[in-house]
């Protein structure tokens, strides 16, 4: 066990927006690497690679120079969690090189409905109207986003709602982990199993990344190295019922960035389906966070 940080909410809404305007930043430089804007597009395997490597390079520097006491890891669960990280920041770098920054990320946001599925039959929770309700309403949203008519339906909106399915599995294991390990070992835990796995995977599809892309790469590790760290020491500074309105500025930064770099504007229905995401996201997470009274819990919640 780890001695949690002092409570200090102002500092842990920073961090968690510093964290959002990161990882924004890393599904424009998957856009990026998935497109041809900065030369032949490359397999979304190979940059989830990319950014496993550099993160874990990131990460490593700051490992050698704090010098933390690590315990033995639980690799179960480590495994568990990152292999599912890694599926799903695959899928959904797969996903931005065809839809919208600002589709993919609100469609991502619904892997907290995923985990409250999921949590049924892995962590014998009971839910109840309220929880229901809430992820009745995240996925009308996601509805509208896959817009499900022979005209307007994207294929790729399927591979961000798989991102968040399998996301929202890490987030079981991340359950698990929670409070067993330091934020920093279990950082770097993950990223040295996700280079593991990342490597192994990218070997059928890789290629030669030029110039740009290398440099792209290693911007897009070192970003999410940062992200993962100010979202990891905010949620640890505040309440999670405080600090989780915060991360939906995510989808604010994913839409500025996909206008000024690539000249997307968001249409209505990106709009409305996004809102309506953010919503039912808000109530499940008002509703997780809620003080439960004391004493055997609750029929339903």
């Amino acid at each position: 066990m780890h001695s949690a940080p002092s409570q200090n909410p102002a500092l842990a809404a920073s961090l968690i927006l510093a964290a959002t305007t990161f990882i924004a930043a890393t599904t424009l430089l998957a856009k990026a690497l998935g497109t041809d804007a900065l030369g032949a597009p490359l397999h979304p395997m190979q940059i989830s690679q990319g950014r496993f490597m550099f993160a874990f390079f990131g990460i490593s520097a700051a490992v050698l120079a704090l010098r933390p006491r690590f315990q033995r890891p639980h690799w179960g669960f480590h495994i568990g969690r990152t292999s599912c990280g890694w599926a799903g920041i695959t899928l959904l770098f797969a996903s931005v090189a065809h839809i919208p920054l600002a589709e993919a990320t609100a469609i991502s946001f619904l892997n907290p409905v995923f985990a409250m599925l999921l949590a049924i039959p892995l962590l014998g929770e009971r839910v109840g109207p309220w929880r229901w309700g809430a992820a009745a309403i995240a996925m009308a949203g996601a509805l509208i986003l896959l817009r499900p008519t022979p005209a307007g339906f994207q294929p790729a909106a399927l591979l961000a709602l798989g991102a968040a399915a399998v996301m929202g599995l890490e987030l079981i294991f991340i359950k698990k982990l929670s409070g067993r390990e330091g934020p920093l070992q279990v950082l770097w835990v993950n990223n040295l199993l996700g280079l593991l796995i990342a490597s192994c995977a990218v070997l059928p599809v890789w290629q030669m990344p030029s110039a740009a892309q290398w440099a792209a790469l290693a911007a897009l590790g070192l970003v999410m190295a940062c992200a993962q760290a100010c979202f990891i020491n905010g949620m640890a500074r505040a309440d999670a019922s405080f600090v989780a309105p915060f991360s939906y500025a995510t989808l604010v930064f994913a839409a500025v960035y996909d206008f000024a770099v690539f000249g997307v504007v968001p249409g209505w229905v990106t709009v409305l389906g996004a809102a309506i995401i953010l919503v039912g996201a808000a109530v499940l997470a008002w509703r997780e966070t809620r003080p439960r009274p004391a004493g055997p819990p609750p029929a339903s919640v």
